[in-house]
C-alpha cells in the first residue's frame, strides 16, 4: 500500500517546484485518500492487486503529468505494483498527456505490472481516437471490468512465469 506519509512528503515537494510553495495543498484519510493540491486533484483506492487512481479533474493537462507520474511511481514501490486509472471525470485532455499515459501504460508492462484506463466519457473516447491512441490503451468501460482484466493478467504473468 502507498504509505500515506511517503505521497504527502512527495505531493508536497512536487507543490513547492511547481508552485515556489504557493499551493493549497490537503489530505483526507478514509476509504481511499483524497489528495488536492495545485496540480491537480486525485483519489487513491488501494486494492490487494491493485491501486485505482481516480483523476478528479475535468481537464488532465500536460503540465499535470509530473505529478501523475510521481503518484504512480510512489504507488508501484511496494507488493501492488497495478494500477487502474479512472478517467470518468475527465472531459478534456491535452495530447501531450494522452500520449504520456500511452508511455506509462508500455513502461507498466515492460515492468511486468498492469496499467488499465477506464470509465472514460465519450467525447474523449473519440478524440483518443481520432489521434490514433485509443487503440494504444488498455481501455475498459467500467472499472469492475478494469479489476478483472488486472485479475487475468496477473494469472497469466503467473502462468507464463512457471
Amino acid at each position: 500500500m502507498c504509505s500515506s506519509a511517503q505521497l504527502v512528503r512527495k505531493r508536497q515537494r512536487l507543490v513547492d517546484r511547481s508552485s515556489a510553495g504557493g499551493g493549497s495543498w490537503s489530505n483526507n484519510s478514509g476509504n481511499g485518500s483524497v489528495t488536492t493540491c495545485s496540480i491537480m486533484n486525485v483519489k487513491i483506492d488501494t486494492k490487494e492487486k491493485f491501486h485505482v487512481i481516480t483523476i478528479q479533474e475535468t481537464h488532465f493537462t500536460a503540465n499535470m503529468t509530473a505529478y501523475l507520474e510521481e503518484t504512480f511511481a510512489e504507488c508501484t514501490q511496494n507488493e501492488v505494483k497495478n494500477i487502474i486509472l479512472n478517467l470518468g471525470e475527465v472531459t478534456e485532455m491535452d495530447k501531450d498527456a494522452a500520449t504520456m499515459l500511452c508511455d506509462l501504460q508500455q513502461n507498466s508492462y515492460e515492468n511486468g505490472h498492469s496499467l488499465v484506463f477506464c470509465c472514460l466519457n465519450k467525447t474523449l473516447e473519440k478524440w483518443l481516437d481520432e489521434q490514433d491512441l485509443l487503440e494504444l490503451m488498455n481501455l475498459t468501460p467500467t472499472e469492475s471490468e478494469a479489476w478483472d482484466i488486472i485479475q487475468m493478467e496477473e494469472m497469466e504473468r503467473e502462468m507464463f512465469n512457471d
